[in-house]
């Protein structure tokens, strides 16, 4: 089956995701976690502390690409005019919440341990359609209350 247009696009804004969190310390554990009423885009854990005092924090990170090729304006517009509450909306975090519980009961996670959930907001813009010449903004919001 052919991957479309708008799902290679998801794709490689969470390819770059992964990339962006890496660098700021974070070990992928999971991407594209599913059950039938939701999916995490991510799970990352990170270790911090010193010594004995490390903990293990997990994020929870949903990623929104938005190619700028199909929005009207410039890019830094579109980067400005963007609301993250287009397409994070109520019944979205709904599902988000209901999919973040079954995955740290699934996977037997103390209720001792932390968590937090993060949105990245990838601007996307292809040059000539080549994902390989990509040009791209990352917006990264942290430990957002649901």
């Amino acid at each position: 089956m052919a991957i479309s247009e708008k799902r290679k696009i998801g794709n490689t804004g969470e390819d770059l995701a992964c990339q962006f969190l890496e660098g700021k310390g974070l070990k992928i554990k999971d991407r594209n976690y599913s059950e039938k009423w939701g999916e995490l885009d991510i799970v990352a854990v990170k270790k911090k502390g010193f010594l004995k005092r490390k903990i293990e924090i997990i994020y929870f990170v949903e990623v929104k690409t938005v190619s700028c090729e199909t929005k009207w304006g410039s890019d830094q517009e579109i980067i400005d005019n963007y609301l993250v509450s287009d397409n994070v909306h109520f019944l979205k975090i709904q599902r988000l919440k209901r999919i973040m519980q079954t995955y740290l009961a699934k996977e037997n996670v103390s209720s001792e341990t932390k968590w937090q959930f993060d949105i990245i907001i990838v601007f996307l813009n292809l040059k000539d359609k080549n994902i390989k010449d990509k040009n791209y903004h990352i917006e990264y919001m942290e430990n957002v209350i649901i």
